[in-house]
This record gives structure tokens, C-alpha cells and sequence, in this order.
């Protein structure tokens, strides 16, 4: 398989969802589209909240992934395989952690959100 085409249908799709996510968020607490989590469901405003915040993550973490698979390939001349689902694994347990930081600064145990 071509190095070039494995990092795209691997980086590029991750980018790809990512910014179908950001331009279509869910509207609606659901059990099938969005950040879902047991802490991100309690309520609409922490779904609202939560989804934002994935969704901004997301784009950003999984753009820098795309370019740092595609300029390992262009170094690796040919030679990447494994590191393309590495990137693609870093990127989205960085997005979780990211969105689970912000979620836990903004809101208590019970869904309500924090005085500043």
C-alpha cells in the first residue's frame, strides 16, 4: 500500500470527522453522535459545553497529528507503519483528557457549573 494513502485514510479521516463534528455538532443529548461520556451526559449545559470543547480539541489536535503522519512519511521515505495509529492514538486520548480537564474546572460532580 502506498505510505501516502495509509497516512490519509488513517490522519486525513480523523481530520476529515473532525471537522464534520465542529460544522455539525449534536443539538440534543443522544446516545449516538457526540462527545458522550457519563459526566458530559448529565445535563444540557454540560453536553453543550462539552461537545464545544471536544469539538475545538478535536480539529486542532487532530490537524497537527495529519501533519506531523504526513511529514514523518515525507522523512521516513516510504518506511511508516506503525506510527501513523500512534499519532492517530495520541491525538485522541489528548482530545479526552483536554475535554475531561475542562469539563471537571467548569462544573461540580453534579452538573452544575462552577463559581468563578
Amino acid at each position: 500500500m502506498n505510505p501516502y494513502i495509509y497516512v490519509l485514510s488513517i490522519n486525513g479521516l480523523l481530520f476529515f470527522f473532525s471537522i464534520v463534528f465542529y460544522l455539525f455538532p449534536p443539538k440534543k443529548i443522544n446516545k449516538l453522535y457526540g462527545y458522550r461520556t457519563k459526566k458530559s451526559m448529565l445535563n444540557e449545559n454540560i453536553w453543550a459545553f462539552a461537545n464545544k470543547q471536544f469539538n475545538k480539541s478535536f480539529i486542532r489536535y487532530s490537524f497537527g497529528g495529519f501533519l506531523a503522519a504526513m511529514l514523518l512519511e515525507t522523512i521516513g521515505s516510504g518506511k511508516v507503519t506503525w506510527q501513523p495509529m500512534v499519532i492517530l492514538l495520541f491525538t485522541l486520548g489528548a482530545t479526552i483528557l483536554k475535554t475531561e480537564q475542562c469539563i471537571s474546572q467548569n462544573f461540580d460532580e453534579e452538573g452544575n457549573r462552577k463559581k468563578v
